[in-house]
């Protein structure tokens, strides 16, 4: 049986601290002190930005909520935190790099995708790619080098 590591705490502590971040920006845009409203018009529901700095809506954060719910449980086992970073991290940068092209501002009209929400689903996609791929592939080639060879 393998003993739990620096890398493997790691791991899990940064599956927590993705879901408590998520969770928190989740959160506060259910609260109206915490969200500027838009400066122009918008039948869109719950729009507005979050700390006056990330553009938001109801579904918005509604799967901040999900994500960041979804992240703590992961932090629970080795294994659920290294599947959680590996999908944040992609789901996370496909929405940054959807964010920078012009033609689509939101996710099929549903969550905004620019300004501010841009750099920091990159930011955090980073994060999550380095200890869900860089650092698990570290744990496995360093378990794998301390098995016994067989004969």
């Amino acid at each position: 049986m393998r003993t739990s590591t620096f890398s493997d705490s790691a791991i899990r502590y940064s599956a927590l601290s993705l879901g408590l971040l998520f969770l928190i920006l989740g959160l506060a845009g259910f609260v109206p002190a915490f969200v500027t409203p838009s400066e122009h018009f918008t039948s869109e529901p719950g729009f507005g930005y979050i700390f006056g700095v990330f553009p938001t809506n109801y579904f918005h954060n509604a799967i901040g909520i999900l994500v960041g719910v979804w992240g703590i449980a992961a932090f629970t086992s080795l294994s659920g935190a290294i599947v959680f970073n590996r999908i944040f991290a992609i789901l996370y940068a496909a929405g940054a790099i959807l964010g920078l092209l012009p033609f689509s501002n939101t996710l099929f009209g549903l969550t905004p995708l620019f300004g501010n929400n841009i750099w920091l689903n990159a930011i955090t996609a980073a994060i999550a790619f380095y200890y869900g791929f860089v650092k698990s592939a570290e744990i496995a080639t360093t378990s794998s080098s301390s098995a016994q060879p067989s004969v």
